[in-house]
């Protein structure tokens, strides 16, 4: 069986996403802390930025991960008929060698 092949992103993408991410924490932190409000409320701000970028990750990371439990079952099912198939040409072979 073969095995599948790995798709891994390239430098440039992953120079794009990571500058992306880093610019717009920043620029949504600067946001913040040019804001005319007192900074219980910038304080405040912040925390819900902080807590929205966790959940981001964690959905990514959700989402990614049922994404690849769903590839592995796929492949264990893959498995299980290859050899069933296997199994029923020797049977099929051995019945017209006899």
């Amino acid at each position: 069986m073969e095995r599948p092949a790995i798709n891994e992103n390239s430098p440039a993408w992953m120079a794009c996403v990571w500058i992306s991410f880093t610019l717009s924490v920043f620029l949504t932190c600067a946001g913040i802390y040019g804001l005319p409000v007192e900074i219980w409320i910038k304080g405040y701000m912040m925390m819900g930025l902080m807590f929205s970028i966790g959940s981001c990750f964690t959905l990514a990371k959700t989402v990614r991960d049922n994404h690849e439990a769903k590839k592995l079952i796929n492949r264990v099912s893959e498995a299980k008929t290859e050899r069933i198939l296997h199994d029923f040409e020797l049977k099929d072979a051995a019945r017209h060698v006899a």
